[in-house]
């Protein structure tokens, strides 16, 4: 798409009074601005902290509302390749969509969110992701709740492990830094994210915003740290973390140890990262921030309650071209159903579209058939990854059956064997 691409006021890109373009490089600053603003983040970023956002930033897909010469509004979007049901789909991560304090509750999050999502119909992305700051927000504009993720806390004299947890002598264990063993993270988790529904595959921009290390970013924790487990091949798995020096009042270690990140090809990998972490030496608990539901370490555990768990949102998912997507995704049992979407955002993709799918080929077209089941593309964006089910949706009340079973069979096609989950907050 043309960087000069502008929608008019009243047009369908954008509302009332507040045209949406593209911004420039000189406005780049501005728009940091607004965002870090917007979000109560620390401001200004230091020269360093700006060049790394820039390096990950796709101008082309950066978008604002001024009013007059001032920046009012921002959006943005990256082009991924995100494992999607079915295999690596080219996905856009929606991001920085913020509103100036000054101007919130009048259209321009409207304005903005009506040209991204007819931008990426036309870059031919049927998928758009993003982590939601306000749920209620995210849901108006067609995105729903698709995966979830896990905070975990594990005190380690209570972690005892089980005696059976999968062993392969073949792997050792080596300590590096995340500059040493770079190339073999980007392997690892590369090969990890094929095979989690929800994981993007990272450019070099990503890691350097992810492995970036200065002080200010530690919370008084240590520099990284980095444990790989590898056999004479290669790597099959890392962790990613930081620890601090702590004493209690009886001059007991009590330091605690904070993943960043964990990623594993092979269940012994798994297995033996977690062993390293949880008998660290001086270390009393053992964190993660956004950890899988169905990570392995709750059947690692000799007692899975032993880990502490904190519930919490993850990806938000919205179906920007409805029988693309569902065309798209594979599905583990045959399914023949009526679907009437609601779109107001999309208009495209209002109506009734029949979905005939079974394990090899999907197939989803317009009718004017009756419908088996009634629901608005949030819904359906959040049952996509198969890790929520229409099924609770139907419970509330939220999404109409005109079918008995209809609802059931859908689920039972959309679901996976694995719970979908993205690693990094874009």
């Amino acid at each position: 798409m043309s960087s000069s691409r502008v929608s008019p006021a009243g047009a369908a890109g954008a509302g009332p009074g507040w045209p949406v373009r593209t911004l420039t490089e000189a406005e780049f600053d501005d728009y940091l601005l607004v965002c870090r603003t917007a979000m109560h983040r620390p401001a200004p970023p230091s020269t360093t902290d700006t060049a790394r956002v820039r390096a990950r930033t796709e101008l082309d897909r950066t978008i604002g509302v001024f009013d007059g010469t001032r920046l009012v509004g921002t959006a943005t979007a990256f082009s991924f390749t995100m494992t999607m049901p079915g295999g690596p789909r080219a996905v856009a991560g929606v991001s920085a969509v913020t509103v100036w304090p000054t101007h919130r509750r009048r259209g321009i999050l409207s304005a903005l969110m009506r040209h991204q999502l007819a931008d990426i119909r036309d870059r031919g992305e049927r998928v758009a992701a993003l982590f939601a700051s306000e749920g209620g927000i995210y849901q108006r504009f067609g995105y729903g709740p698709a995966s979830r993720t896990v905070a975990v806390d594990i005190a380690t004299h209570e972690a005892r492990l089980r005696p059976d947890i999968p062993r392969d002598p073949a792997l050792r264990l080596r300590l590096s830094t995340p500059e040493e063993s770079r190339k073999e993270l980007a392997a690892v988790h590369s090969a990890a994210a094929r095979q989690r529904v929800g994981e993007f595959q990272r450019d070099d921009a990503w890691w350097d915003h992810l492995l970036h290390d200065s002080p200010e970013t530690r919370d008084g924790f240590g520099a990284f740290r980095c444990a790989l487990a590898e056999d004479d091949a290669g790597p099959l798995g890392y962790v990613l973390y930081r620890t601090r020096q702590r004493w209690d009042d009886y001059g007991v270690a009590d330091s605690p140890l904070r993943i960043s990140e964990m990623y594993a090809t092979a269940p012994a990998a798994s297995a033996l990262l977690w062993e390293h972490v949880l008998g660290e030496d001086l270390v009393s608990s053992v964190t993660t921030h956004m950890t899988p539901p169905d990570d392995p370490v709750y059947h690692l555990l000799a007692d899975r309650y032993r880990a502490r768990t904190r519930l919490s949102d993850n990806l938000w998912l919205r179906l920007v071209d409805v029988p693309g997507a569902l065309e798209d995704r594979s599905y583990v049992a045959p399914v023949e159903t009526v679907i009437e979407v609601a779109d107001r955002h999309c208009p495209w993709n209002a109506g009734r579209w029949r979905l005939s799918a079974d394990h090899t080929a999907a197939r989803c077209a317009p009718t004017d058939a009756a419908p088996d089941i009634r629901l608005d593309v949030a819904h359906l964006g959040s049952a996509y990854l198969g890790d929520q089910t229409l099924g609770s949706y139907l419970a509330a009340g939220a999404i109409a059956e005109d079918t008995p079973g209809a609802v059931e069979r859908l689920d039972a096609a959309l679901s996976r064997p694995t719970r979908a989950h993205c690693g990094v907050i874009f």
